[in-house]
Formats: structure tokens, sequence, C-alpha cells
């Protein structure tokens, strides 16, 4: 078994005492004993507390340099259980740990990837585990490096995915690629675990199998996140491109797909995975990327890892003690001696040879003592050399710095140079032109020409001078850099000179000679590293005596330059002359100036002209706007005469938002009316705000006709009288908009007196339940949700009761057939208990995130609307339950059917589906107070499965049935018989049939009382009714709830 054994304390400690050491050195023996005892050759899983104190580690120094360092040293080579242990803690730091861990990984990817080439090589079964696990491991840290936004852990929002895919289809297609190769690593894996599984026949519950099985954690975790990842890129592809371009995309992730299925499926099935680890459930069918609506039926797959029991604390040796062990019997077993002398009085020639062995290793230790001296006063040497170097490599920064600065002032230089040369350039001109009139400048010319032939040369050499001391430059870099890395190399060689020194005491004479050679190795590399110095403090003199040469180059151009300003104030003389030809060449300009103003003249022209025909093409856009408007508004219209529209309903409440929106659109509108009568040339504001006034119209006018199909007769025909006047309204003012002369005196009073009576009528329409003060929702929904609390408590209090009852006054079948009824309706309260008590916490978590500075009954008088569907949901649960409870006492009882305590399971599970639902409306899809809400909906459901399955059972168990027995009748009795039995049919086939045409009246008044408009779209169109059919009516089914049916 390989393990770190001990942790030498020079090595950890460099100046013992101080604090801040003894807690390094402190951490230090804590990660090598985790490290020893997570990562070892046992064929048993990694336990989680040795692997959480690593990760925990890392977390403490930011990185991973300490665990690094620990598993560079282990013999990884050696044994392929400890290869493949070494990637499970791997995979798991890098998941867990430290953000820094990714950085660190990515220096030694190398040393991974010999480690799986090694084991890749060789016939293995863990050997080829680890060589795909290295694969992995390797794909994961280079898609981490290259896209940093998404964590180790891959636990990211929708946002930052969005974000990251951005918006280039190149980007995103590539990304999806990346993703693919993932999740094929990560596949592979676990194919290949489970195929060795599978020809081993092995069972969970073996250490040797929970080894291999135990990585797989980690990979059910990467695969979740991957796959949600990639459904959703999946559906931004093909927003973005054609499908068949995307053919090749689908077939990958549908393979991927039924993989990664059947790996979810067989770790479902294993008893190891159940206690360490909830699988997500695939759906049955891949998503159709082909439908975009497919993308909201997608659900993101949830791996939960339940809280683990604290582990017992192992006791921790940071030092061997087999030394000790084995000398502690010797010096008892000498004192014995000692005492009453040998056994039988005989000295044996042993003792001479223990006691020469004795000697030899006090003598040993003393040499080894004095080695350790002399390491540790070399080591001390070594330091104040490296602090000695670290000056003069301060040194050498500093005068680089010095000579940056000097280079920047040489760059100032130049710059004024090149301003003096263009200064130069422009007085070359003037002279030129004054060669012709004064030959006595030609001398004076022809010698500013040389000069600044003179200039242009120094400035040459001035380049590439400058260009040589950035070489000079680079080169101190080099040096300075070169010069730490050897002091990194050095120091941590010394470290590993240190360790071994300490941990191999067991080859004294071997490793002193070694200790030896590594010290004369260090002493050359000392040596070459203190040459290099003194070759880069040569190039830093030379720098600087480059830097005084380009000082006195500086002084002669600064001499330089001053002559030439001499020179260039004779030059003024012909600047004058010059201005006055300049005065000539503004006459001319003058002259062509008024050539200009003719010119703009007609082009002020042409741009009346196009000003004239952009009025006309404003008015033509206009009146296309009016025509389509109109064409909405008719369209409108004729639904309201439209037999095929009497099919459709809406709400009063949603009536009331339209009509108000387009009450609201009519200020916008006027307002744009009044921009274009101010300026006809931008009719943009009007255009805008008349397809918005045109199309909310529209959809007052259908949705008024869709409410007064449920609406009283007096009120329906007051409403789709008032919503055919709103539109004949809007069609006049519309008409006036076509013409010209009435278009500035078009006027909109008449359309919204129309709208303000449709906004009468709705709000005569809305349920009358709904006239609860706002400022009572607040206390009602916390009442509501107590008094749910209390009910379903007092239920599983009488039905503890029912069942001490049940079991003193029945037994036999009754009693296990009640008791098992009892049970399920227990089970069932509980269930809802728990889904009351999650609701409640996520309705407090909905009120803090979206209330804001305002107080908690603000915010449910804010959202009235949801408030009163919580409240009715909550009355629900409780009433059910009480019914439940009711219905259970009377079947123990034997005064109640059977049917009753089914008809109240259905009834409370369409209830909490309705709780659920009320919840489920504002809160965050990222929440885990919803994530939980619906895992005990679930359940609830699932509990009242149970308590119908268990009424089926004990009524078929304790009803009797009657045998049938005619074989003593007649033919004539027995068509006698037949005709009774034939005639209860049709009685009860009418019966049934009168029934189930109560109960659909009794869904419709109860849908109308309950205030049916809170279950209406409020950000759609309104949705079709079913048509009503004739003859027999279909059975509903008892679990929907009545408040929620279709009427």
């Amino acid at each position: 078994m390989n393990s770190i054994k001990s942790v030498p304390a020079r090595v950890l400690s460099r100046r013992g005492g101080h604090s801040l050491e003894a807690e390094r050195e402190q951490f230090d023996k804590s990660q090598a004993i985790s490290i020893s005892k997570a990562i070892n050759t046992q064929e048993a899983p990694v336990k989680e507390k040795h692997a959480r104190r690593i990760i925990l580690g890392t977390h403490h120094e930011k990185g991973a340099f300490t665990f690094w360092s620990y598993a560079i040293g282990l013999p990884l080579p050696s044994s392929a259980i400890l290869s493949w242990k070494f990637c499970h803690v791997l995979h798991k730091v890098l998941r867990d740990g430290h953000p820094n861990v990714l950085q660190d990984c990515q220096r030694y990817r190398s040393n991974i990837r010999e480690t799986g080439d090694l084991w890749g090589h060789l016939h293995d079964r863990y050997g080829q585990l680890v060589n795909i696990y290295t694969r992995l491991l390797l794909t994961k840290i280079s898609f981490h490096v290259k896209h940093p936004e998404f964590p180790p852990g891959l636990e990211v929002s929708d946002e930052v995915l969005e974000k990251t895919a951005g918006t280039d289809v190149n980007n995103i297609f590539q990304l999806t690629v990346e993703l693919f190769d993932y999740l094929d690593c990560e596949l592979k894996l676990s194919e290949s675990v489970f195929r060795q599984l599978n020809t081993s026949m092995a069972v969970s519950q073996m250490s040797a199998v929970q080894c291999r099985l135990a990585p797989l954690i980690q990979v059910i975790q990467d695969c979740s996140h991957l796959y949600h990842y990639a459904v959703k890129l999946m559906f931004k592809l093909h927003s973005c491109l054609p499908a068949d371009t995307l053919q090749g995309h689908r077939d990958r992730f549908h393979e991927q797909f039924r993989s990664l299925k059947n790996f979810f499926k067989k770790a479902s099935d294993m008893l190891y995975f159940k206690r360490l680890i909830q699988i997500p459930r695939l759906p049955e069918s891949p998503p159709n990327f082909l439908r975009a609506s497919a993308l909201a039926e997608h659900v993101k797959p949830v791996v939960v890892i339940p809280e683990e029991a604290p582990e017992d604390e192992e006791p921790e040796n940071l030092i061997e003690i087999s030394t000790t062990s084995t000398t502690e019997p010797q010096i008892t077993s000498d004192l014995f001696e000692q005492t009453f002398g040998p056994p039988n009085g005989v000295w044996d020639d042993r003792d001479a040879q223990i006691e020469s062995l004795k000697k030899e290793v006090d003598t040993l230790r003393a040499e080894m003592e004095k080695i350790k001296l002399e390491a540790q006063r070399y080591i001390t040497q070594l330091k104040a050399q490296v602090n000695s170097l670290e000056g003069e490599v301060e040194e050498q920064r500093k005068q680089k710095q010095k000579a940056l600065v000097d280079n920047e002032q040489l760059r100032d230089e130049l710059e004024r140079l090149q301003r003096v040369k263009q200064d130069s350039d422009r007085s070359q001109r003037l002279c030129a032109e004054a060669e012709k009139k004064a030959n006595a400048t030609e001398i004076r010319y022809t010698k500013l020409k040389e000069k600044h032939s003179e200039l242009i040369n120094t400035h040459a050499e001035l380049l590439r001078k400058n260009a040589d001391t950035a070489k000079q430059l680079t080169v101190t870099q080099q040096s300075q850099e070169e010069v730490a890395r050897v002091k990194e190399q050095l120091a941590f060689q010394v470290e590993q000179v240190k360790r071994e020194a300490e941990m191999k005491l067991e080859d004294q004479s071997v490793q002193m000679e070694q200790l030896r050679q590594e010290l004369d190795a260090r002493r050359e590399e000392l040596e070459q590293a203190q040459r290099s110095l003194s070759h880069a403090k040569q190039a830093g003199v030379e720098l600087s005596a480059q830097v005084d040469a380009l000082h006195a180059e500086k002084e002669v151009l600064r001499r330089s330059v001053s002559e030439k300003e001499c020179e260039l104030l004779s030059t003024r003389g012909l600047v004058e002359e010059k201005e006055l030809q300049l005065s000539q060449e503004a006459d001319k300009a003058t002259r062509e100036i008024r050539e200009l103003q003719g010119r703009l003249l007609e082009k002020s022209n042409q741009e009346q002209s196009l000003q004239q025909k952009l009025l006309e093409e404003q008015f033509g856009v206009l009146q296309q706007t009016v025509r389509e408007a109109q064409g909405i508004l008719r369209d409108a219209m004729a639904k309201l005469d439209d037999p095929l529209h009497l099919r459709c309903t809406s709400s009063p409440d949603y009536l009331l938002s339209r009509a108000q929106a387009a009450l609201e659109s009519t200020d916008a509108l006027e307002k744009g009316h009044a921009q274009y009568v101010a300026s006809m040339a931008d009719a943009a504001g009007l255009v805008g705000a008349l397809a918005l006034f045109a199309h909310l119209t529209a959809d007052t006018i259908v949705n008024g006709s869709a409410t007064s199909h449920l609406a009283p007769t007096d009120h329906a025909d007051r409403l789709t009288e008032t919503c055919r006047d709103c539109g004949q309204r809007s069609l006049e003012y519309l008409d006036e908009l076509k013409d010209r002369q009435r278009l500035s005196h078009a006027e909109l009073g008449d359309v919204r007196r129309a709208l303000r009576g449709v906004l009468q009528l709705a709000q005569e329409l809305r349920p009358k339940s709904l006239d609860i003060k706002q400022e009572e929702l607040g206390d009602m929904v916390e009442k509501e949700m107590a008094s749910t609390s209390e009910a379903i408590e007092d239920a599983v209090r009488r039905i503890e009761e029912m069942m001490s009852q049940a079991r003193n006054e029945s037994s036999g079948v009754k009693l296990e057939v009640n008791e098992r009824i009892l049970n399920s309706c227990t089970d069932l309260m509980k269930a809802i208990r728990l889904l009351v008590t999650t609701s409640t916490n996520l309705q407090k978590e909905i009120v803090e995130s979206g209330r804001g500075a305002a107080t908690t009954q603000e915010f449910y008088a804010k959202n009235s609307r949801w408030t009163e569907g919580l409240i009715s949901a909550s009355k629900a649960v409780g009433w059910g339950a009480t019914q439940l409870v009711e219905s259970a006492d009377r079947v123990v009882l034997h005064t109640g059917k059977y049917e009753e305590l089914i008809v109240c399971s259905h009834e409370i599970a369409a209830s909490t589906a309705q709780l659920v639902a009320a919840s489920k409306v504002k809160a965050e899809k990222s929440s885990r107070n919803l994530a939980k809400l619906q895992e005990c909906s679930r359940n609830v459901n699932e509990m009242a499965a149970n308590v119908v399955a268990s009424t089926k059972s004990g009524q078929e168990q304790i009803e009797e049935k009657d045998t049938m027995d005619f074989s003593g009748m007649s033919l004539i009795k027995l068509k006698k018989e037949e005709m009774e039995t034939q005639v209860k049919v049709l009685e009860l086939e009418k019966r049934l049939e009168g029934e189930r045409v109560r109960l659909g009246e009794l869904r419709k008044q109860h849908y109308v009382l309950a205030g049916g408009c809170e279950d209406a779209p409020e950000d759609g169109e309104a949705k079709p009714a079913p048509a009503p059919r004739r003859g027999i009516l279909k059975k509903p089914p008892i679990a929907q709830k009545p408040g929620l049916a279709e009427p």
C-alpha cells in the first residue's frame, strides 16, 4: 500500500516558533495524511471525509499547490488502482475545489497525459479505465480553460449560457460541438465501467465494485448539466439555421440521449447510488428541435446529493512508529538482562553483535546529525545568496525603469524634432517660391537644406540607437527571468533534498552520498546563476553607457535645433511677401463664393420640390396605415356575427384589461395626430399610434364578443351592441383621417365614450367575489394558510384516533382493510402537510423577492388576482382534507361508501394541484422551493393513488358477491327475469345520463361562483370553449377540480 508515511519537520517549518509557520506546518501535515488515505492501492472507494479535507485545503490556500506537490510524488505507474483513485480525487478537486485549482492543473497536463498513455498500452482492467478517465480530465481542463464562464462544477444560469453563446451562429455551433465532445468523454467512461461490471456480474455492495462505481457520481453531476446546456444550444441553433444543416447534430444528440438515458437507468437500479445521489429522470423521447415550442416542455434534470452523516474521525499518526515499536522490545530485553543476567547464566555471542550494531547505529546517527547540520547551514547560505540575488534583481529593475523613462524623454525629443522638420519643410516650400524673386536667399536655402539632411541622418541614427536600447532592455529582462527561474528551481530542489533527508532514514549511507552529489550539483547551478547575474550586470553597465551617449547626442540635437530657429527668423520676410499673394488669392476666392451662392439657390429650389414630394409620401403612408386599420377593425366587427365565434369565450377581467389598454392608446393616437398636424413631414408617430389603436380596439371587440357568450342575455346584448358601436365610431374616425380637408378636425370623443361603455359593462360582469378589500387580502392569505395547516393537523389526529378505535372494535379481514385504508390516509395527510409547508415557504420567497420597498399587504393587494387564486386553492385543500377524514370515518364505521373515499382522494389531488399552480405563477424557475413544491405535489398524487388502490382492494376483499344460479328457472321465468333486468338497465342508464348532466351544470355554476376568470389566460387570446354534445355526456375525470374544469 502506497502512502505518505510522514512529513519531515524541517520541510514543513523553516523558522520554528512562529504562529503562521506552525499553522502552515499543521496544514501540510493534515493534507499529506488526507492524500495518503484517499489515494492508496486498496480496492475500495475513496472516503468522502478525506476528499472533503483535500477540497477544503484548496480553498484554504486558494489553489492546489500543496495537492500537486504531494501528488507528483505518488508512484502512479506502479499501481492501476492507485492511478484510478488519483483520477477520482482530481475530478472531485476540479469540481468542488477553489477556482484557482483549474490553472494549477493546467500546468500538470503533461503528467496526467503520461499516466493515461502508460496504462493505455497495458492490458489491465483498471489500466484501461485510467486511460479513459485521464482523457476525460484533459478534456474537462481544456474546456474550462477555453470557456472560463463555465466553472468546473458546470453550474451556470441560463442567462450566463446565453451570454456565452452570443448571437454569432459560428460561436454557437462551435460551443455545441465542444459540449458534445465533453459529454462523449463522460458517457464513454460510464459505459466502460458498466461493461467491466457486466462481465464480472458484480454486486454493487462489494468494495471492489464500489471502487469502480464511485467516480460515476461526479460523472452523473456533469452529465446532467451538459445535457441541459446541449438542449438549450440545439434549440438556439435551430432558430438560426435550417433543419437540414443540423441533421448531423440531431443524430449525434439522439445517440447521446439514448446512451445517457441508459446510463441513468442502470445507475438508478443500483443500491449503491440510491443512498448517495438522487439521479434525475430523462423524458421517454428526446426533444423535438424542429418544433420551437418544445423548448417550453424541456425540464432541466436536477441531481440531488443528500446530506451525509458525520463520519467518525480516525486518529492521525503523523510519524511512523515502526522504528520505535521495533526498538522498544529490544531496550526492555537489555534492561532485563542487565538486572538479572542472561538466561541460564550464559552470555550469547549475539550480545556482542548487538552491542557493535548499537555502536554503529549511534555513529551513523551522529554522522547523520552532522550532515543535517551541514545541510541546514548550506541552506542558510543559499537563502542569503538568494536574498542578495533578489536585491540585485531589484536594482536591475530600477535601472530598467530609469532607462525606460530616458527612452520616453528621447521619444518626446524625437517628436519635437519631427515637428521642427515639418516646419522646415514648409519653410523650404516658401524658399522655393521666393527663389525666383531673390537670388540672394539661394545660398541660405542651400545651407538650410543641408542642415535638414543632417537632421534626417541624425534622426535615423537616433532611431537605430533606440532599437538597440530596446534590444538591450529585452536581454536584461530575459536575464532577470532566468535568475528568478533558477531561484525557484533552487528553492524547489532544496525542498526535495530536505524531504529526502528526513523521509529515507533506512538507507542512510546511500542517502548521504546522494545528498552530497545533489549539493555539488546545486553549487554548480548557483555558480551558473552567479555567472548569468554578472553577465546581466555587465549588460546593465553597457546600457547605462549607451544612455549617457544618448544624452550627449540629445544636447547636440538641441543646439542644432536652436540654430534652425535662428534661420527660420530670416524666412519670415519671405512669409510676408507670401501674404501679399494670399490677399490676391482672397479676391479670387470672393468671386468663386458668388458663383457658389448661385448654385446654392438652385439647390434650395430642388430641396423645396423634394420636401413637397416627402409630404406626399408621408400622406400616402398614412393612408395605407388607415386602410390597414380599417381592415383590422372590420375583421373584428365581422366576428360579432360569425357563428364560428360562438364557441370562443373570455373573462370580464381580460376584457377589462384590453379595453383599458385601448382607451389609453387613444391618448397616444391624439398626441401623434397633433404632431402630424403641426408637422406633416413626419407621420411616424401617428402611424405607430394608429396601428396600436387598431389592434387594441379590434382585440377589445373580439374579447367583448367572446365575453358576451358567457354573460346573461341582457348584458350580452348590451355588450355586443356597445362593441359594434365602438367599431363603427372608430371607422368613422379613420374615414376623417383619409380626407385632407377633415384630417385636422378629426376627434376621438365618440370612440372614447364607446370604450368607456365597454369598460363599464366589463366591470358589471366581474364576479362579485372579487369585491374584497385590497388591504384585507394579505391577512386572508395568512389566515387561510394557517387554517389549512390546522385542518390537516386535525385530520391527522382524527385518523390516528380512528386507527386506535378500529383496532379495538374490529378484527380479522376488516381490521386489516381498515388499517390499510387509514395508513394510506395518514400518509396522504403527511404529504399534504409537507406540501402546504413548502407552499408557505415559497410564498414568503415570492413576496420577499417581488415586494421591493412595499409591505407584504401592499404586495398582495397589488397582485390581487393571484392572491385570490391562492386563497381559493388553500380553502379547497383544507376542505378536501376534512371531507377525506369524514369519509374514512364513515367507511371504518360501515356507515359510508368506499366511493366517497375515492372521490375525496381525487378531490384532494386536484386541490393540491390548484395550490401548486397558484404558487408557481409568480415563482422563479430556478427557485429551490419551487422544485421542492413540485416534488411534494408528485408525492401527494402518489399517496392519493395509494388511498384509491387500498380502498378498491379493501372493497373487493370485504364485499361478498352473490353467485348467480339460474339452473332452477324455467324458460318463461328466465325470459321474464331478462326483461325486468333490461328495464332496470334502461332506468339506470337514464338516471346516469341525468346525473351526468346535473354534474356538468353543477361544475358550470361552481366555475361561475368561484371566479372562473382566475384560470383564464391574462396574456393570451380568448380560448374557444368546447361545443356541447348531444346524447349521453361523457363522465369527466373525478380528480379534476370543479373550479378548473371547462363548463
